[in-house]
């Protein structure tokens, strides 16, 4: 991901800045994803793993990235409160 992209992009909720989650992170998502735990802001069960994902400054909102695009979509975004 490009820094300087990085230093404009806004979560669309909160309008915070967002950073690269960290890899640990990732596999913790992605457990969950495979387990069937978590689901998208629209309420749709998440069926595939991320290869990437953008978190908002605050840690409540995690954004997938497809293909190197950030989807900075409200109902695409996952409630980071859900793995806690």
């Amino acid at each position: 991901m490009d820094k300087r992209l990085l230093t404009i992009l806004r979560c669309p909720v909160t309008h915070k800045g967002l950073s690269v989650l960290k890899k640990d992170k990732l596999e913790r998502v992605n457990a969950a994803i495979g387990a069937g735990e978590l689901v998208n802001h629209h309420g749709e069960t998440l069926a595939a793993p991320l290869s990437e994902a953008l978190l908002s400054d605050d840690g409540k909102w995690l954004y997938p990235v497809a293909d190197g695009i950030p989807v900075l979509l409200e109902d695409e975004s996952i409630n980071m409160e859900q793995l806690a």
